[in-house]
């Protein structure tokens, strides 16, 4: 089992920046990749980025590249995603997710952070 709390969303302004961290109570966190995920009210929840147990690969969603950096800490048990030049449309609440380093399907959830922006 591994629980996934979520900290660090506002609000803020556009152009802003916001780092959102997510701490998980995995007992080996270097069996999970990481992802961070958004669902904005009336919209599904989509992928925002994703970093592999040892933090060698990332991937993103096109509209975060350039702007999102996914990056973990392995001793912290923390993954963190640090938010640049946000917009208005990257209004959402922001989840983080754990799947098993072998797995395609993330099995662990947060319960969400809130990022709000401002035009």
């Amino acid at each position: 089992q591994v629980q996934l709390v979520e900290s660090g969303g506002g609000l803020v302004q556009a152009g802003g920046s916001l780092r959102l961290s997510c701490a998980a109570s995995a007992r080996t966190f270097t069996n999970y990749a990481m992802g961070w995920f958004r669902q904005a009210p009336g919209k599904e929840r989509e992928f925002v980025a994703a970093i592999t147990w040892s933090g060698s690969d990332t991937s993103y969603l096109d509209s975060a590249k350039g702007r999102f950096t996914i990056s973990r800490d392995n001793t912290k048990n923390t993954v963190y995603l640090q938010m640049n030049s946000l917009k208005p449309e990257d209004t959402a609440l922001y989840y983080c997710a754990a799947r098993w380093f072998s797995s395609p399907h993330y099995a662990y959830w947060g319960q969400g952070t809130q990022v709000t922006v401002s035009s």
